[in-house]
């Protein structure tokens, strides 16, 4: 299968759970993460060309949880394979530098342990 995307994307194995930072509602678990993007899996469509501010955590080098908050654009919405379920495209707008490591350092750990 030929790569289509910008960025190699890492499919989350664990359950990583997001929320809203602003309002602090559950929005959805990562379905796959990359340095420029996510894919979102929701119960809720996305706003057509919405913005969101979104936070998580990933495990840093040494294995403890660090929050990451990033702004990010929505790029596509459809429904999922499962019922009531919805896939969010999102692309990454506004991330500081710190988080970006974070998201690097998780993706380059993941494609340690395919190698």
């Amino acid at each position: 299968m030929v790569e289509h995307r910008r960025a190699p994307r890492r499919r989350a194995e664990e359950v990583i759970q997001v929320t809203n930072a602003i309002t602090g509602e559950p929005a959805g678990r990562i379905g796959n993460l990359s340095i420029d993007g996510m894919m979102l899996v929701t119960e809720r469509p996305a706003r057509e060309n919405a913005l969101y501010q979104f936070a998580f955590e990933l495990p840093d080098a040494r294995g403890r949880p660090q929050q990451v908050e990033i702004g990010m654009h929505e790029q596509w919405t459809e429904a999922a394979s499962v019922p009531g379920q919805h896939w969010i495209g999102l692309r990454f707008i506004d991330v500081s530098p710190e988080d970006q490591a974070l998201v690097r350092g998780w993706l380059e750990r993941g494609r340690q342990g395919r190698d």
